[in-house]
């Protein structure tokens, strides 16, 4: 990250606080904030730039697993923000600065992929895209609702049908046809704050701002990677079948055990992820080497997951296997437990450190 950057993305983390949600560029209820995004369009654009990084790593890992995946979408490459993401007090702001002529835009293209073939832009608002009728959808202010309404409707058209999007280019209309190619279904979105959350909900894979700050692509990417294979596994699903407590409880009872599962089986399949995009798979080992001893050893582990350095050793022995293997997508055997209900049996999984 450049230190222009990082400096500006550094205030928009200052400024955000630990309630920010995902993409809320105005920072929720921040003031001080609002009142100087207006006068500083870097602090837009870094979160944006931000965003973009996010987005493109995402790309890369849904498009060159899409073999893998069983829930499949139409992959555009757009990258989506709506006016309702804005405080109130930041509405003129946001609409001044990215241009909104309608409700949802463009807020970037990752390159190569079936938008920029397309001739798809920033700041592109739209209108329309194949059946999905933006006005229609709604929101509220200050929320998200109207974002993933956008991002579910586009996602549940057919994943081989060209696409007609109408939109508003510089306050001139447009019409393109979007060929889009098959990724696996999930969406990837950067929550703006200053701690170390990532999660997968089933549909969405979560990434903290502090992690794209602060490591470089393919780490980050080893992170996606871990997260978006919960989601590729149905682990949210399978949990709430076994009951288990989630959050602070757990790390309790019998929870556990199926947690450590899930989490194994996400460790060994995101690695087969980052492999299948051409990511350096030994970034997953640099990443936790780093992260490990700092922010998941000792008192701060969570007992939900196993030691770091156990996953250090479990991730080496895939790697290991990986390294044999020259074509690609690879499918590893782990997959084949997404048709299977969790036993709990994570030590299975586990090679321990020595």
């Amino acid at each position: 990250m450049d230190f222009h950057f990082a400096r500006v993305f550094r205030r928009a983390v200052r400024f955000a606080g630990a309630g920010a949600g995902a993409f809320l560029l105005a920072f929720g209820s921040a003031d001080a904030m609002i009142g100087q995004a207006g006068d500083d369009p870097n602090l837009f654009e870094g979160v944006r730039q931000a965003d973009m990084k996010v987005a493109a790593v995402g790309w890369r890992l849904a498009s060159s697993n899409a073999a893998l995946c069983d829930r499949l979408e139409p992959g555009t490459g757009i990258q989506l923000h709506t006016l309702d993401q804005f405080d109130t007090s930041a509405l003129e702001a946001a609409r001044k600065h990215f241009g909104f002529a309608t409700p949802v835009a463009i807020e970037g293209v990752v390159p190569g992929t079936p938008a920029e073939r397309a001739g798809l832009k920033a700041d592109d608002s739209l209108v329309r895209v194949g059946s999905v009728e933006i006005a229609a959808l709604s929101g509220k202010p200050s929320s998200t609702d109207r974002l993933v309404a956008a991002q579910l409707a586009i996602a549940a058209l057919p994943v081989d049908v060209p696409i007609e999007i109408e939109a508003i280019r510089a306050g001139a209309p447009i019409r393109v046809t979007l060929q889009p190619v098959p990724v696996c279904k999930s969406r990837f979105e950067m929550r703006i704050a200053d701690d170390w959350g990532a999660s997968a909900d089933g549909t969405m894979v979560q990434i903290g701002s502090r992690f794209v700050e602060e490591y470089p692509e393919e780490q980050l990417a080893a992170v996606m990677a871990h997260e978006f294979a919960h989601n590729v596994l149905h682990h949210r699903e399978k949990l709430e079948v076994r009951g288990v407590s989630f959050g602070m409880l757990s790390g309790f009872g019998k929870s556990v055990k199926y947690f450590r599962q899930t989490e194994l089986q996400a460790d060994i399949l995101g690695i087969y992820f980052m492999a299948n995009a051409n990511y350096p798979v030994r970034a997953t080992i640099a990443f936790w080497q780093k992260f490990g001893p700092s922010k998941a050893g000792g008192i701060l582990r969570s007992r939900s997951h196993p030691a770091w350095r156990d996953r250090i050793a479990t991730l080496e022995a895939e790697i290991a296997k990986i390294d044999t293997i020259s074509a690609r997508p690879i499918t590893p055997a782990i997959l084949a437990d997404r048709e299977i209900a969790l036993d709990g049996n994570w030590e299975k999984l586990l090679v321990r450190h020595r």
